[in-house]
């Protein structure tokens, strides 16, 4: 079960709106193919009952009402009428797991609590709707009062539930104890269908999912990119790697060509950025940056491992930089249809390296500019210079450019407005080549970032991102002035198409 909707908006910052959640559900069921998908608290907001109504109509038309969840409460027939109204099917009803929760925070009896959860199960099934239930703090229940947990699974054992779902709540248990307890359990409850629920504050999620898997356990929650409370969730990416390279008894149904695109789809909606070096969908992870890794890769893919980034929709990558040996370059010389010979590729390796030890970020599309530097060679002719032009800014009056520039030896000069300086001068641009009737590229992604601690004065560094014929790529561009980087980027880009 993915619980992105429900347990990962918890993430701090985190709300998503109706029509996100609905985009995100759709693509969980379609694409992803999760079994089931928990996406929202009931009774929250007027906000959260919109986004579970347009889900769940989505859901009932197209057969998935029966994957469809919310957690609900122990609150008479409070949630129940709002599933009902909301057209929600599953219920998870969120109970005490630990003796410490009920004592202190409901301040009652075991009797008192079970009866009023076998009074809302019966309410929710007379009503047409299916349960299930959480022990929440199921974790320290195991931990501190086992006597407890049995006495309430005793007890869930006669009531009409589906699945009763184990939570470590506060992510404080370690593999070993996810084994231990989840084993006892199975054994003792062999008709019980039991979900592990793990939370990564220890850094164990997928770990601890691995060992209560092998246990017994017959569900596992996930969550996109590990969001979540306090650190996250079990992450879906990772868990669903580890189970298919693991444990290959297991078999599920999720599409691991999807879980990159649903990560940064989520990554989008959400602002929470994935970290580049998380393990399946960061973008770091797949990018060889030593030489001698690259070397092996290339004789004999010695440094390959069943983590290939083909299963997840991803090619494998090698930077460019300090640590960068001929095996890297050559790597990326071949993608882009470019041979030197020997003496030249160390040239250039040279530059490389040097580049990096000055912290400059070197990519593939800066590689023929490097080789026209460092050998000074007419091979790769820079066809298209700004020659220049002038930016203007000012209160209540429109951003203006004019921009002078040559193309193949000719001279060319137009004038525009914007919204902003770059988007002035774009608009000039645009008009030089619409009079070439020639295309430019679709800028779709524009990222400028300066040194960490960097003063006003600091280098500005901006990444564009084009795409043409279907196809992506990137350039940069330098400079203390972030509407100039922008535009040596832009200059690079059209000495490339």
């Amino acid at each position: 079960m993915d619980t992105t909707l429900r347990d990962g908006e918890q993430t701090s910052g985190v709300s998503f709106s109706a029509s996100e959640k609905l985009t995100i559900a759709q693509l969980l069921l379609t694409d992803v193919k999760v079994d089931r998908i928990e996406i929202a608290s009931a009774r929250v907001s007027d906000g959260e009952f919109a986004a579970v109504k347009a889900i769940t109509k989505w859901a009932k038309a197209n057969g998935f009402l029966n994957k469809v969840e919310v957690l609900t409460f122990v609150d008479g027939d409070v949630s129940v009428q709002w599933m009902q109204k909301a057209g929600a099917k599953v219920m998870n009803l969120l109970t005490k797991g630990s003796l410490n929760h009920l004592t202190h925070q409901l301040k009652k009896k075991p009797e008192q609590h079970f009866a009023e959860i076998a009074a809302v199960i019966a309410l929710a099934r007379k009503k047409g709707l299916e349960c299930n239930v959480y022990l929440e703090d199921w974790s320290n229940g195991m931990r501190h009062s086992q006597e407890y947990v049995y006495q309430y699974l005793d007890f869930l054992q006669h009531q009409p539930v589906k699945r009763v779902m184990l939570p470590d709540t506060l992510g404080v248990l370690i593999p070993s104890e996810v084994y231990e307890f989840i084993s006892a359990i199975v054994k003792r409850y062999p008709k019980l269908h039991f979900d592990f629920h793990a939370h990564n504050d220890y850094d164990l999620g997928t770990a601890n999912v691995l060992e209560g898997i092998k246990a017994g356990a017959h569900g596992i929650h996930l969550t996109i990119n590990g969001m979540g409370e306090r650190a996250g969730n079990a992450p879906l990416a990772s868990a669903i790697a580890v189970m298919n390279d693991f444990l290959p008894e297991v078999k599920t149904k999720v599409v691991e060509k999807s879980l990159y695109t649903v990560s940064k789809l989520v990554e989008s909606f959400s602002g929470f950025r994935v970290p580049v070096n998380k393990p399946v969908v960061g973008e770091n992870v797949f990018t060889q940056t030593a030489g001698i890794h690259a070397d092996g890769d290339k004789k004999n893919k010695l440094y390959f491992s069943d983590l290939m980034p083909e299963r997840f929709g991803r090619q494998r990558k090698y930077a460019l930089g300090k640590t960068s040996g001929k095996a890297n370059i050559e790597n990326n010389l071949a993608q882009l249809g470019i041979h030197l010979a020997d003496a030249d590729l160390k040239k250039v390796t040279q530059r490389i390296i040097e580049l990096g030890d000055r912290k400059e970020v070197v990519t593939q599309a800066d590689l023929p500019y490097i080789i026209a530097d460092v050998l000074n060679s007419n091979a790769i002719e820079e066809k298209v210079s700004i020659e220049n032009y002038v930016l203007t800014h000012s209160k209540n009056l429109h951003p203006s450019a004019t921009i002078k520039i040559c193309i193949d030896g000719e001279l060319y000069e137009e004038h525009s407005q914007g919204d902003g300086q770059y988007d002035a001068f774009m608009n000039a641009l645009k008009k030089i080549y619409k009079q070439l009737k020639r295309e430019l590229p679709l800028l779709t992604d524009y990222t400028v970032r300066i040194p960490p601690g960097g003063k006003t004065d600091a280098l500005c560094e901006t990444i564009i991102t084009w795409s043409q014929h279907g196809k992506e790529f990137i350039t940069r561009g330098l400079d203390s002035d972030q509407t100039v980087s922008a535009i040596k980027a832009t200059q690079k880009m059209l000495n490339q198409i």
